[in-house]
């Protein structure tokens, strides 16, 4: 896989899998914080900052809904890449529908950004990356870190949601903890296995994880509570992609998220939230993940399935709690 050594690109040092066979993800780089405090570093400031996301990639695609239900669209801006990634890297491509130009450096590539930030970088080029237009650097690019900013430090420049309520703050750091490596990370865990153990492991982990949340959502609306938290952001952008790219592409087929009723019930709930949908292109996923990863998928066919109608009624009226008031004006029920 390609990266940056040494500010220069390179197309033959990385390796997603160890010597078990097993999938490999690299740690992110740059881990400064945005807070709310006009002598930090990085103040919390409306119009500073800037993400650059792919709609394609769930680690980015957090930190899109958060901007959505937190009410940051005209606090924040973004540029979203070409969901192709080829051999130099994530490309901008304003002709590509969905996709933009870069608005803030008018580079043709993200890793431009990185090496504008550290010209001696080494590493993967990653999205999502929060930029800070005023320092012209690179504030953050992990997604979990990224997410809890937006949430938590631009509180007052959005709207009155929040998805870190003090009473579940351990429970969400928990979960979020949690669903990471079965789950989030799972996924890959399957699909890039170079083994069949390392495969197979994964695929128990993951399914299990699944039937685990499919018992608490039987009786609990979310998985912290009875309110939506950072934890269903980061559990939503996998199980939205699964049916359409993890299961096939990934190899992770034992079920499919809309055999599981508590779980495709929830997913359907969460797209529902105001401005949720806006963030879900269905099209740039299947295209980044069937035609990017030519290791798992060579000929590059985009499969075409299953189509999914994430706005059909959803049953989770029937437990107690639900969005709080400002999301609760287009979120669709059953009777």
């Amino acid at each position: 896989m390609n990266q940056l050594v040494d500010g220069e690109w390179r197309t033959d040092v990385y390796e997603t899998t160890n010597d078990d066979g097993e999938f490999d993800r690299e740690e992110t780089s740059f881990r400064n914080w945005v807070k709310a405090d006009p002598d930090a570093e990085f103040p919390a400031e409306t119009g500073r900052y800037h993400l650059y996301v792919s709609y394609a990639c769930p680690w980015a695609h957090r930190t899109l809904v958060t901007r959505a239900l937190r009410g940051l669209d005209d606090v924040i801006s973004v540029d979203i890449v070409d969901p192709y990634r080829a051999e130099d890297g994530w490309q901008f491509t304003p002709t590509r529908e969905g996709a933009t130009a870069d608005s803030q450096n008018d580079f043709d590539y993200l890793r431009e950004t990185y090496v504008a930030a550290d010209p001696d970088f080494t590493g993967r080029v990653t999205v999502p990356v929060l930029w800070d237009k005023e320092k012209e650097t690179i504030v953050n690019n992990e997604s979990e870190e990224v997410m809890r900013m937006l949430d938590t430090a631009f509180a007052e420049f959005g709207n009155d949601v929040t998805l870190y309520p003090e009473n579940h703050r351990e429970k969400i750091d928990e979960t979020i903890d949690a669903i990471y490596d079965p789950i989030n990370n799972g996924v890959y865990r399957a699909g890039f296995a170079d083994t069949q153990e390392a495969y197979e492991n994964a695929v128990g982990d993951l399914f299990d994880a699944l039937d685990h949340w499919e018992g608490v959502l039987a009786d609990q609306r979310y998985l912290c509570g009875d309110v939506p938290t950072e934890a269903d952001v980061a559990m939503f952008t996998t199980l939205v992609r699964f049916d359409d790219v993890y299961h096939t592409h990934f190899k992770c087929n034992v079920r499919k998220i809309a055999e599981y009723p508590n779980l495709w019930n929830y997913l359907k709930e969460l797209y529902q939230l105001p401005g949720v949908a806006d963030t879900v292109w269905m099209d740039h996923i299947t295209e980044h993940y069937y035609a990017t990863h030519t290791d798992v998928n060579p000929k590059g066919i985009v499969a075409v399935g299953p189509n999914h109608d994430f706005d059909a009624e959803h049953d989770r009226d029937r437990l107690a709690g639900g969005p709080p008031e400002e999301l609760r004006q287009t979120t669709s029920t059953a009777d």
